[in-house]
């Protein structure tokens, strides 16, 4: 649930090199590649976070000045109701009202992704879009939560079982933000951001005791990532990645796309701050092994479509 990039990225044609675009019509006509979904997959279906933050700032009459930041309003909303789930209920209840996308479109991005022979889909949403998609293009999948939260194992939900092995015909759709079957899974106050992001550092560095089903870190770890609709402010998507990619040997390492939602730059930013964003940005990106397009899930899925049929 993030704004739309500014134009100005786009013109500035920092988009995918050929060589970046073969290789992943490759990897993904190959079923090499594991999506991994964030909210920009979403718009314009969902309201973007800056907007549903105002509309929740309203309603709970927040008083401090900065109304845009999700995950601070939804804490003041628990704060008010003196019960955090009601707050995810509610906003179960939000995202449950909104018609779905329309999978028919070839283009529409979970639409297109499940046309592809992919076993395993990754994502930070809470809705079931991704699990819809593949049930209109006739696959069985399984959909699984990350179990970040205590008590998590009381939860069917949360459970992958040791034998499963996900399959073009059976996928498995993995959330590691929470779904909305189970409110009380929802990643959506600051104090559950911080509890997840405490909870996958302290895992991660435990071993034997994964927080990521073997299917999953299998699968991030020998596989190239398309990342769908994060920003460099995501700090799920910062977390996630740094520590796979920290955790690899260099000769383990695969090149990864991202379709980046960009940081704004003010109304109207000078050339010379363009070029210095540029420039970290496309140099942050290329440290991590990851080709990067600047735009929206849309754009880069009505040309990644197109070169598919041409492929």
């Amino acid at each position: 649930m993030l704004e739309s990039p500014p134009n100005v990225w786009r013109e500035l044609g920092d988009v995918l090199e050929d060589r970046d675009w073969t290789r992943l019509v490759r990897q993904l006509k190959n079923g090499d590649c594991a999506p991994f979904l964030g909210a920009g997959a979403c718009a314009p279906t969902l309201p973007v976070a800056t907007k549903l933050s105002r509309q929740w700032a309203a309603e709970y009459d927040y008083p401090f000045p900065d109304k845009s930041k999700l995950d601070e309003v939804t804490q003041f909303a628990a704060y008010h109701e003196m019960d955090p789930v009601t707050v995810k209920q509610l906003m179960k209840d939000k995202i449950a009202s909104v018609p779905p996308p329309d999978f028919t479109t070839p283009t529409q991005p979970h639409a297109l992704l499940a046309s592809q022979p992919i076993s395993v889909y990754l994502t930070t949403n809470y809705d079931n879009y991704m699990t819809m998609a593949l049930e209109h293009a006739n696959r069985a999948p399984e959909t699984r939560v990350c179990p970040w939260f205590k008590g998590a194992d009381q939860y069917p939900i949360t459970s992958v079982d040791d034998e499963f092995r996900p399959t073009i015909e059976r996928p498995l759709v993995y959330h590691l933000h929470g779904h909305l079957e189970e409110p009380g899974s929802l990643v959506l106050t600051a104090e559950d951001y911080l509890e997840f992001l405490i909870t996958l550092t302290k895992r991660q560095a435990r071993e034997g005791d994964p927080l990521l089903p073997p299917q999953v870190s299998f699968i991030m770890s020998t596989r190239p990532l398309l990342f769908i609709g994060y920003s460099l402010s995501d700090w799920t998507f910062r977390a996630v990645f740094q520590g796979l990619y920290e955790s690899l040997a260099e000769v383990q390492r695969r090149r990864h796309v991202s379709i980046q939602l960009t940081p704004p730059l003010g109304r109207k930013p000078s050339p010379a701050a363009k070029a210095r964003a540029v420039t970290y940005l496309t140099k942050y990106y290329d440290k991590l092994n990851i080709s990067v397009f600047w735009g929206s899930a849309q754009a880069f899925c009505e040309e990644l479509g197109q070169r598919l049929q041409a492929a």
